[in-house]
């Protein structure tokens, strides 16, 4: 018997969950023990998600990420959601983690299985689950009356932490692991799976290890000598997750912004932001000390606010240094004046915008694509930024490297929006490739150039790109002196009010954008001959879009798909509007940015382009795209209206 098992009624011991048959069959179903039924079941194999209810700072992230891990660990292709409150502690979270054997890794809409953990959310949390549901509850919280076709698995956690340790506060912390046991033992995770998962968790803390590890244990034994299972759903090792890897975006991006030489990070702490300069702190520290001395040849500034952020990252810049700074939506609102001045005086910089659910402080832990249009046109006056939209974690961590390279070529700030759910969730990936091209400086000017011309005007476009030449401090060569200014300028950098002067330049600045579109990542096509509808999206959209489409085809509806991945917009983008009856922009904000931005370069089309939008803060799921598209569409059951 488990430890802490006393008193349970006793019952036959199932065998292990993963020599348990896998042959439909038909059980008695006594929910609670108060009413009996025959049900036949047939397994429901890797294809599920998991709803896990609990209070945030209770420890339940370590639990639920060995759960998402093992999963993983078992081939089985896996993705988790972390919905947690904007404060400290105490206030609900909830973390899914869906199996799918068909390799989505979308939210679902829906959930198969729910733990519940937070008596405050127990109500509305049970009544969200649909019929042939799971329910696993803590015995110590009160549910509401559970329709005979959900299955409840009550665990009496208190009695069980009993055996495990007596301090009261390890209980609090270490209870999470029950379910994870539990829950092992019921879907038939593997144990040496669990182990793994937990020693990658906790390995450097022994004897948190063995206690957290003794929690899944007696989880697993209760489960097998006292829960019959009543359930469907199962999971069975695959091979689909071999040479994957799991990591969240946040932690990707740092990893591409050290690869790309950033040498100056000047940051302010925001959600969902914060663990980018955090993680990248962590490599930056492992891998950019000098050898010998142990002098660290990159300078991290935690500033007083973004706005002083952004004005060292032009600083340092404008210096030669490739500088970046990662923050979310209050941060850029309070960067714009800055913004302006790097676009107008053509110093390279690199920004990070992990976005967030606003206006104002909205909902800093829910995820949206709400900043594209205020991003792309930052600042007073007419002022327009390159914008990276990555839509995977592989993504975050090469567009690291592109924006570096655009902001020294195009000599301005560049924009990588993600957003929460990229940035702080856990997906799969393939491993990620070793750059394979050295940095591109841009056009930067050094003493031995200089020597070769007559005079250096550092505003003059001389290869009509827009772009022009620039010089670092240091250089020798006093030809290549200027003053850097936000005020009006001419070519040769000298201050003027003279109205042509300034057409001419601002002229050119708007050449960069057309240079830009060239430069930036092209849209990704995925077309199907004869398909009259046309879909767009871009960032974390994309893996809704993927599972929609599938839906969409059973439907009777066939698409064609553009994944946009940056602005400005490619020229594909007006090409893809042209040839498709009607277009669906999918975005996760209320005023349907992107669609807004299309319409405006293709208005004698703009009547095609419809919005399909998303902007209740959780992640865009694939239902929610069927039922938009459809709606537009008057599809009924497969039959177009």
């Amino acid at each position: 018997m488990a430890a802490g098992g006393q008193g349970a009624p006793a019952r036959t011991p199932l065998p292990p969950a993963r020599d348990r048959t896998r042959e439909s069959r038909e059980l008695l179903d006594p929910p609670y023990g108060r009413s009996y039924r025959h049900r036949p079941m047939k397994p429901i194999v890797n294809d599920f998600s998991i709803q896990v209810a609990t209070v945030n700072g209770s420890g339940s992230q370590t639990a639920n990420n060995v759960l998402l891990r093992a999963i993983f660990q078992m081939g089985i292709p896996v993705s988790g959601k972390n919905l947690f409150p904007s404060n400290i502690a105490g206030l609900p979270t909830w973390f899914t983690i869906r199996a799918s054997a068909a390799g989505w890794v979308a939210r679902r809409a829906h959930h198969e299985i729910l733990v519940v953990m937070n008596p405050e959310t127990a109500a509305s949390d049970v009544a969200g689950m649909g019929p042939g549901s799971v329910i696993v509850a803590n015995d110590a919280i009160k549910l509401p009356a559970v329709p005979d076709d959900r299955t409840v698995y009550a665990v009496p956690m208190a009695k069980l932490m009993e055996g495990i340790t007596t301090d009261v506060k390890l209980r609090r912390l270490v209870v999470n692991m029950l379910y994870v046991g539990v829950l092992a033992e019921l879907l038939g995770i593997e144990a040496e799976e669990l182990d793994k998962a937990l020693n990658a968790q906790l390995g450097r803390k022994p004897k948190a290890l063995a206690l957290n590890q003794s929690a899944i244990r007696a989880g697993m034994a209760y489960a097998r000598d006292h829960l019959d299972k009543r359930d469907p759903y199962e999971v069975a090792r695959m091979d689909a997750t071999a040479g994957k890897i799991l990591i969240d975006g946040n932690t990707a991006a740092a990893l591409g912004a050290l690869f790309a030489g950033v040498t100056v990070v000047t940051w302010y702490p925001i959600t969902p932001s914060s663990s980018l300069v955090e993680s990248l702190i962590g490599v930056l520290e492992r891998h950019r000390r000098d050898p010998v001395t142990g002098k660290a040849t990159f300078a991290v500034l935690q500033a007083e606010d973004e706005i002083a952020a952004i004005g060292m990252v032009l600083g340092a810049g404008w210096a030669g240094a490739r500088a970046m700074t990662s923050t979310s939506g209050p941060g850029i609102s309070l960067m714009a004046e800055f913004a302006g001045y790097g676009y107008y005086t053509e110093i390279p910089g690199v920004i990070f915008d992990v976005q967030r659910v606003g206006p104002s402080t909205g909902l800093p832990t829910r995820t949206a694509q709400a900043d594209l249009a205020f991003v792309h046109q930052l600042s007073h006056g007419d002022t327009q930024f390159p914008v990276l939209l990555p839509g995977s974690v592989d993504e975050c961590y090469q567009f690291a490297g592109v924006a570096f390279d655009l902001a020294e070529r195009l000599q301005m700030p560049v924009f990588v929006l993600s957003d929460l759910d990229l940035g702080m969730n856990n997906w799969m990936s393939d491993p990620f490739t070793y750059p394979d091209r050295a940095w591109d400086r841009g056009k930067v000017l050094d003493d031995a150039a200089l020597a070769k011309l007559a005079k250096f005007e550092r505003y003059r476009d001389v290869d009509g790109d827009g772009i022009p030449y620039r010089t670092l401090p240091g250089t020798r060569d006093r030809k290549g002196t200027y003053f850097t200014r936000g005020s009006g300028h001419d070519e040769a950098a000298r201050y003027t009010e003279d109205p042509a002067a300034y057409v001419r330049n601002m002229d050119r600045l708007k050449k960069k954008l057309v240079t830009a579109r060239t430069l930036v990542p092209a849209p990704e096509l995925s077309a199907s001959a004869g398909a009259e509808v046309g879909l767009i999206a871009f960032g974390s959209s994309h893996w809704a879009m993927l599972e929609a489409r599938v839906q969409l085809a059973a439907a009777g509806v066939r698409t064609s798909y553009l994944r946009v991945r940056g602005l400005p917009l490619h020229a594909s983008v007006a090409e893809f509007v042209k040839q498709h009856d009607r277009v669906y922009v999918i975005e996760q904000n209320r005023d349907g940015q992107l669609a807004e931005r299309i319409k405006l370069e293709s208005p004698e089309r703009a009547a095609r382009v419809k919005s399909v939008l998303h902007y209740d803060g959780l992640p865009l799921d694939a239902q929610s795209v069927v039922d938009g598209v459809l709606a537009h569409e008057g599809v009924t059951q497969g039959a177009i209206k």
